[in-house]
């Protein structure tokens, strides 16, 4: 009976140690992700559409299939945050772009905040881009 404890227990520690030595997916970490924009201007008006892509900074690859559930877009960079707009998403036209469609009501810079989820990353890529609306 006590041979049969130290054949189990050896057995469950050449287990472990093959376990052990598998190796497991490598994820980047939230933070070499971010937005870029593809146009940094567009014309002041309604429904004008903004499109964006996300990359993995560490390889310059667009990120699909991100789950985007922050947008705002004001102009806090020309010192009127109170000076927002409705946004509203698109279908991208390729793998990692994302697109939105909003009304510039005037000139000047306007933020876009963005929030999402990468599949398979822990946290969240949050960035603040600037659009220039042009007349």
């Amino acid at each position: 009976m006590r041979t049969s404890n130290v054949a189990r227990a050896a057995m469950a520690a050449l287990i472990g140690v093959a376990f052990a030595g598998t190796a497991l997916p490598a994820h980047a970490e939230i933070k070499n992700y971010e937005f870029q924009l593809v146009q940094p201007t567009v014309k002041a008006g309604a429904d004008r559409i903004v499109t964006v892509r996300l990359v993995d900074k560490t390889t310059g690859k667009p990120v699909p299939d991100a789950v985007i559930f922050a947008t705002r877009l004001d102009m806090a960079p020309d010192g009127m945050q109170e000076m927002a707009t409705k946004v509203t998403a698109m279908p991208g036209t390729e793998p990692g772009t994302y697109r939105f469609k909003a009304t510039f009501g005037m000139a000047g810079r306007w933020q876009l905040s963005l929030g999402a989820k990468v599949q398979g990353e822990t946290g969240t890529v949050e960035n603040k881009l600037v659009v220039t609306a042009e007349k």
